[in-house]
């Protein structure tokens, strides 16, 4: 996984699921249908704004509530390349990863609109907007591999080659 670089959406802190991809929406699992509503809950101007690259920012405990995988799905399909939170649920997380978004557990001080650069080969977040940078933990090789491949079954499917 190379360097991502994108504009911030700053979020703040218990982002849930149902802030993500509120439950009316959630009649299919048609990731270009929940796109159009892709949190929603939150700020109902972002799935029209929301460019491709774009990365978001928030506080604590992102993606709480339920297990819902759409909201993850969403999320990718937006265009977001990788969610930065203080902290995540753990069943976010882990669907995260599965469907090939990248999210990092990292508390940096980043602004609405600011431009971010991301390493995750190599632990590094700048921030170009304020020369801030901010050092995490980079990323396993393992994990690199699936987000490469685009999720983990799609790296299971080409391992199985």
């Amino acid at each position: 996984m190379n360097k991502i670089e994108g504009k911030v959406w700053k979020f703040g802190d218990n982002i849930d699921t149902d802030v993500i991809i509120p439950g009316r929406y959630l009649r299919t699992f048609d990731p270009n249908d929940l796109v159009r509503h892709v949190m929603a809950g939150e700020r109902e101007d972002f799935a029209e704004n929301v460019q491709s690259g774009d990365i978001i920012v928030a506080d604590n405990n992102f993606g709480c509530g339920s297990s819902r995988e759409q909201a993850p799905v969403a999320i990718k399909t937006s265009g977001i390349s990788v969610v930065i939170a203080k902290s995540f649920a753990r069943i976010f997380y882990r669907n995260a990863i599965n469907i090939g978004l990248p999210v990092v557990k990292a508390d940096i001080n980043a602004n609405e609109g600011d431009i971010l650069s991301v390493d995750p080969k190599n632990g590094l977040i700048i921030n170009d907007s304020s020369g801030k940078s901010f050092e995490i933990e980079p990323f396993k090789e393992f994990m690199l591999d699936i987000l490469n491949d685009g999720g983990l079954v799609k790296h299971y499917l080409n391992e199985e080659k």
